[in-house]
C-alpha cells in the first residue's frame, strides 16, 4: 500500500517532476487523509495548481533574507523585470548584475531603505521568525508593495517548533544556532492578525499551513 516514512518526522514522501505546475499535480494527488496511513492528516488538500497563475514577466520582485546565493531568484532574473535582494551578505556575480539591487544588512533597514509602492512581488521566506519586530517589518514590506501586488512570507508553525528543535538539539542535523535565533513561531491565528495590523486587507489574505503542518503561509 504505497510507501512509509520509516521516521516520520523527518522522511517524508515528496514530488519529482520537470517544473512546478507538474509537482503541484502530483502533490495535490498525494496528499490529504488516508485511512491505512496513521501519521496522514484529515485536514483539506489546497488547489496548488490552481494557484499557479502567477506570472513573474517584467516584475519588480523583492526577496528579503534571500541567502548569499538568492538561489530562487537566479532561477527567475531571466524574467523579472527587476530584483531586489536583501541579506546580510550577497554573492558577487549577484551585486554585478545589472538587474539586480542588492541591499546587505538587515531586513528592516533594506526595506526602509526602498521607495513607497515600489515593488510588485515582496518574498519573505523563513525570516519573520528571527526578528524581534516583525509587526514593524511587515509594515515596510506593505508600504513598498504596489497597488496589486503580492507579499508572499512564509514561517514555520508551533508543530514545525518539535521537529525543527529535535533535528537541531537532539539529533543535530541542522544548526543549533539558527534554532536559538528563533523569536517566535507562527500558526494561522498568530500571523494573520499581524498582516491585517501591517495594512493588508483581510478579503486578500490567505494564510494555510503546509509540509505537512510544519510551516504557516
Amino acid at each position: 500500500w504505497g510507501i512509509v516514512a520509516f521516521a516520520s518526522s523527518l522522511d517524508q514522501a515528496g514530488p519529482m517532476a520537470r517544473d512546478v505546475r507538474d509537482c503541484a499535480i502530483l502533490l495535490e494527488a498525494m496528499a490529504g487523509f488516508d485511512p491505512k496511513d496513521s501519521t496522514s492528516l484529515d485536514m483539506p488538500v489546497p488547489a496548488w495548481e490552481a494557484g499557479l497563475s502567477g506570472d513573474l514577466r517584467g516584475k519588480r520582485v523583492g526577496d528579503f533574507g534571500c541567502g548569499f546565493h538568492a538561489t530562487f531568484m537566479r532561477s527567475v532574473l531571466d524574467e523579472v523585470g527587476q530584483a531586489v535582494l536583501a541579506d546580510v551578505s550577497l554573492a558577487g556575480d549577484l551585486k554585478s548584475n545589472p538587474k539586480v539591487k542588492a541591499l546587505e544588512g538587515d531586513v528592516l533597514g533594506s526595506l526602509r531603505s526602498l521607495d513607497n509602492e515600489s515593488l510588485d512581488v515582496v518574498m519573505c521566506i523563513s525570516v519573520i521568525e528571527h526578528l524581534w519586530e516583525p509587526q514593524v517589518a511587515l509594515k515596510e514590506m506593505y508600504r513598498v508593495l504596489a497597488p496589486g501586488g503580492t507579499c508572499l512570507v512564509n514561517v514555520p508553525s508551533w508543530r514545525g517548533k518539535t521537529f525543527l528543535e529535535l533535528s537541531a538539539f537532539k539529533l543535530k542535523m541542522s544548526p543549533a544556532s539558527e534554532m536559538n535565533d528563533h523569536k517566535m513561531y507562527y500558526d494561522e491565528r498568530d500571523l494573520w492578525p499581524l498582516l491585517v495590523a501591517a495594512g493588508f486587507l483581510p478579503q486578500h489574505i490567505r494564510c494555510f499551513h503546509h509540509k505537512f503542518g510544519l510551516n504557516t503561509f
